[in-house]
């Protein structure tokens, strides 16, 4: 009996493994297909993934079956094309294995993520890059069965992640690494809590640019009651460590409705140890902090509640307090202490400009050194601000206090400033503010030199609160670097349009000075000594005034290289030297580099006081330019993101992107080049002048050699629109060779394929117009232009259309051609090239040709070709006989033919259309050319009115948007209006009766 147990238990198990083992493959395809399916239906995204990094596994999931996919990426529509919302290496699902074997409803339990990255995103206008997922009901309207998945999910977790999250509108950043959670939660029922846990190694936050946490750790443990049916979320047990500092939630988060979200949330900080919110300050959570001495006590809480929407933020507030905060590094002899902080930040309406931020108080000892400041701001435009900060710092005692690795300072720095008013566009505080420095001295273990022997003193003054009675004096700034001193001074007063007296003298080490001050994205080196005064008003320079205007001195550079991201190739000027009066720069000399392109220039610069301080005014001047080679393709930028293209390595093979013409320069470049690289073309004594304007350049006698031949000319090159750059030249062009014309020219290839088999040299003169494209050719399908073209001599030899022709005349004359001294006149319509009826004549063979070819290649002329009717063959009596009506077709003396030719170069289709005993050759082929002509300009008519139209629509709709933008404006300012008044009002009653308001007391929503 025991053994037929065993047997039966046995029996069971190999069953169970095989059914376990034989799942996946079970249910795979299904699997798959309904993920294809659910991607395709639900998601308005682009999906990449590979179907066989699909796979499923029972396994080690069981009693879930689990649905395994690999590298699965997520990709934006519309404005977020070029942005990845998801990149998941790995997501594993957990199915309802009934549900799955029932194959009605598939339920989802668990979903599992590792390693994912996430890059969420909001646009100015607000719209988010996250809305991806078409609703319910939108699927159903469709008629797609919306019942084949439910979310009956009960854990989740997320395994050393990374979340980006960008918002324009406001702006923040936020940047977490290392991002582990896990949660649970049954969201098979409608009311149930949902607990998480949640670790972030490094969590960097940006506010308008300025980062306000630094790679921050993180830990949280949160608990939340769910209730779904009511749309209404509330915290319960909750705790929250941001470094070393905790804190906690109370208050519940609410979505009653498709367009409002409601909170009512507290938090306070859950320790009162000064140490704790020590560690949130840049630099002090790091390896010694452990053992940082430290001591006070803190106060920490606020609060977050309204509603938000399109129009409201909720409002918020915060409590801070430090009393008797101290801290001490170990290692160092000096001590932080007394820190005293009082600030109230306080705005229930939620509106930005409502915000009031009391820091009514803030001392601390650096060492014996005091640093003390308050500060009360009510609103942001206008902005009401009571402010004062008053320091005199040794600053080699506050090293002792405070470490900064690799830095040493000396000196004793003083501020006091104190400022009372509004701060708005037309007025500013009733500021003085004092700030001195003696005997600095600056020393970084990242830079080569110390700043030394640092001396300035200086005020700024306003009395009154209007800025033009703001006055700046620096009566005096002198260091020294490696022992070159630089001296200044300035005054200034009148903010709108400043009047200024200043000067500065000295030699300054490039290469020192941008290590100490390091530029973004820029590499400078060199030596600049110069000896600079400058007095006057600002009125006049923006008036052109300059004879009121007192400026002077000598500029010398020597050996100065500039490197950017947008200038890898680099410029380098071995040497320079300038003088300057109030009304212009005399450039004396300036030789030097440009990546692998060497050049020369002298010339005068005026309007630079304009160009410098007034923004719109251009920069004037005339510059001669001379160089032995230049290479333009170094220089060619993209015509979106308008950064340069070049490697900074060796120039490109081929021209990538459009040279930009600057916009504020009104310059006449008088040039001569030995050698220019141009694309795939070498130049050589190229002379003209360019004139430079408003983003155009105006070409005027350009000459230069390339090809064996010599090419004039002028015209315009225009980069208003960088993404969409014109041109408009007129060329002039002598003894080209068409095989070499064929070979170097796109233009000439897609335009005159039968160029290709032409031997001999011809000239041209043409007008042309269109746009550039990103390689800085032509966009042949925009180009408009006419001219003519003088054949010297050409050839045209094994011609499969001459060829074909001359088969179907019986004339063999016409195989091979010869064109002596002939003009031909044509025209580029609409993509177009239109050639014009011209004669030939060989022997006693007449013909007139005509007709056009597109950009496609695809022929489209017509020939007429009289000749002696004794010379065709017998086969075309027939067909001529029953063109022309005349049965005795050999008793007439000449005849003309009429042929079409179509097809392309290689396989061209030439067909007898018409006969007469007419000499009308020059009349059908004139006849046939005026009507391509006009189809040609009716099809650009037509596409011109479908762009003007396509651009009226996207202006409507912007205006439309724009618009709504507008109105949704105007009533948050309404609204903004209504509640600061409604604070106004309170406060006003709230001092009548004695009362006083707590700026920022956190609703008690615990117990609600």
């Amino acid at each position: 009996m025991m053994r037929k147990i065993l047997l039966g238990l046995l029996a069971l198990v190999v069953l169970l493994v095989v059914a376990l083992a034989a799942a996946p493959f079970l249910f795979k395809d299904k699997l798959r297909a309904l993920a294809h399916q659910q991607i395709a239906q639900r998601v308005r995204a682009k999906v990449q993934y590979n179907p066989d990094d699909i796979g499923v596994t029972l396994l080690s999931t069981f009693p879930d079956l689990g649905l395994d996919i690999k590298n699965l990426r997520v990709i934006g529509l519309d404005s977020f094309s070029r942005d990845t919302l998801a990149y998941l290496p790995r997501l594993r699902v957990g199915l309802d294995l009934m549900s799955v074997v029932k194959g009605q409803q598939i339920d989802i339990k668990s979903v599992a993520l590792d390693q994912p990255e996430f890059s969420v995103k909001v646009l100015k206008s607000g719209r988010p890059n996250w809305d991806i997922m078409i609703p319910n009901a939108t699927a159903a309207a469709k008629g797609q069965d919306t019942s084949k998945v439910n979310l009956a999910i009960r854990g989740w977790e997320i395994t050393n992640g990374r979340l980006r999250y960008e918002d324009l509108s406001i702006p923040v950043r936020l940047d977490a690494r290392g991002v582990n959670h896990q949660g649970k939660g049954d969201f098979a029922n409608n009311v149930f809590d949902l607990t998480s846990n949640t670790t972030i190694s490094q969590l960097t936050a940006n506010y308008n640019g300025i980062d306000y946490l630094t790679n921050k750790q993180v830990a949280a443990a949160i608990a939340m009651s769910m209730d779904l049916n009511k749309n209404l979320y509330t915290f319960k047990e909750n705790q929250v460590k941001l470094n070393d500092f905790p804190f906690s939630f109370a208050g519940a988060i609410g979505l009653p409705n498709a367009t409002d979200i409601t909170y009512d949330v507290t938090f306070k900080a859950l320790q009162t140890d000064f140490k704790n919110i020590l560690s949130l300050v840049p630099g002090v959570y790091n390896a010694q902090f452990k053992n940082v001495e430290a001591g006070g006590q803190v106060a920490f809480n606020g609060y977050y509640k309204g509603v938000q929407n399109k129009l409201r933020m909720p409002g918020y507030g915060l409590n801070l307090a430090v009393t008797n905060g101290r801290f001490k590094y170990p290692d160092l002899p000096r001590e932080a202490k007394n820190i005293n902080v009082a600030m109230v930040v306080d705005n229930p309406s939620g509106f930005t400009n409502n915000v009031k931020v009391n820091v009514s108080k803030f001392h601390l000892d650096l060492g014996n050194d005091p640093v003390d400041g308050s500060v009360a701001i009510d609103g942001l435009a206008p902005m009401k601000v009571d402010g004062h900060v008053k320091a005199n710092v040794n600053l080699a005692e506050a090293l002792k206090v405070y470490p900064v690795p690799g830095l040493t300072m000396r000196g004793q720095f003083f501020v006091d400033a104190t400022g009372r008013g509004i701060y708005s566009k037309t007025q500013m505080p009733v500021v003085n503010a004092a700030i001195k420095m003696a005997n600095g001295y600056v020393k970084s273990d990242k830079f080569p030199a110390p700043i030394e022997d640092i001396n300035l003193s200086g005020t700024v003054v306003n009395t009154t609160g209007q800025m033009n009675d703001t006055y700046v004096n620096l009566p005096q700034f002198h260091m020294m670097l490696e022992g070159e001193p630089l001296d200044g001074r300035l005054t200034a007063h009148n903010i709108a349009k400043p009047v200024f007296d200043a000067n500065v003298n000295g030699t300054v080490d490039l290469t020192k000075i941008t290590k100490i001050f390091p530029l973004q994205g820029m590499t400078v080196t060199g030596r600049v000594a110069g000896n600079i005064a400058a007095a006057g008003n600002m009125a006049d320079v923006e008036a052109g005034r300059y004879q009121n205007v007192k400026a002077s001195g000598t500029v010398k550079a020597n050996n100065v290289t500039y490197k950017s991201k947008d200038l890898p190739q680099g410029v380098a000027v071995s040497n320079a030297a300038a003088t300057f009066n109030n009304n212009q720069i005399v450039i004396q000399s300036l030789n030097g580099t440009a990546g692998s392109s060497d050049f020369a220039a002298n010339g005068t610069v005026s309007n630079y006081l304009g160009y410098l301080f007034t923004p719109g005014q251009p920069l004037r001047g005339t510059l001669n330019v001379t160089s032995h080679n230049f290479n333009v393709n170094e220089f060619m930028v993209d015509p979106v993101s308008e950064k340069s293209t070049a490697t900074g390595k060796a120039a490109p093979a081929k021209a990538t992107g459009v040279v930009p013409i600057p916009k504020f320069f009104d310059l006449v470049v008088n040039s001569k080049v030995d050698n220019v690289t141009y694309d795939n073309l070498k130049l050589t004594n190229a002379a003209g002048t360019v004139a430079v304007k408003n983003e155009v350049a105006t070409l005027k006698n350009m000459t230069f050699n390339t090809l064996g031949a010599a090419f004039g000319t002028t015209g315009s090159y225009n980069t208003q629109d960088l993404a969409h750059p014109k041109f408009d030249l007129g060329l002039n062009i002598k003894n080209l060779d068409f095989q070499k014309a064929f070979g170097a020219f796109n233009t000439v290839k897609a335009l005159v394929p039968l160029a290709s088999q032409v031997q001999g040299i011809f000239g041209t003169t043409f007008n042309v117009s269109g746009e550039m494209g990103q390689d800085m050719l032509p966009k042949l399908a925009t180009l408009s232009g006419k001219g003519l073209f003088d054949i010297v001599k050409a050839s045209v030899l094994q011609s499969p259309v001459m060829s074909q022709i001359s088969s179907l005349t019986t004339l063999p004359e016409l195989k091979n051609l010869e064109v002596i001294n002939r003009i031909v006149n044509a025209e580029i319509v609409n993509g177009n090239f239109v050639v014009k009826p011209f004669d030939l004549t060989v022997g006693d063979v007449k013909m007139t040709v005509g007709g056009s070819n597109s950009l496609a290649g695809m022929l489209s002329y017509v020939t007429a070709i009289n000749a002696p009717t004794g010379k065709l063959g017998n086969a075309l009596n027939s067909k001529l006989t029953q063109l022309t009506g005349v049965s005795n077709i050999q008793g007439t003396d000449r005849v003309t033919l009429g042929l079409n030719i179509g097809g392309t170069v290689a396989s061209p289709s030439v067909k007898l259309t018409s006969g007469s005993l007419k000499d009308q050759g020059k009349a059908i082929v004139t006849n046939v050319v005026k009507t391509k002509l006009t189809d040609a300009l009716l099809s650009l008519a037509t596409k011109n009115k479908a762009k003007t139209d396509s651009t009226q629509k996207a202006t409507a709709t912007t205006q439309q948007t724009s618009q709504e933008q507008l109105q949704l404006e105007i009533q948050k300012k309404k609204l903004e209006a209504q509640e600061k008044a409604k604070q106004a009002i309170g406060a006003g009653l709230n001092s009548l009766f004695g009362g006083r308001k707590k700026a920022a007391a956190p609703a008690d929503t615990a117990k609600k």
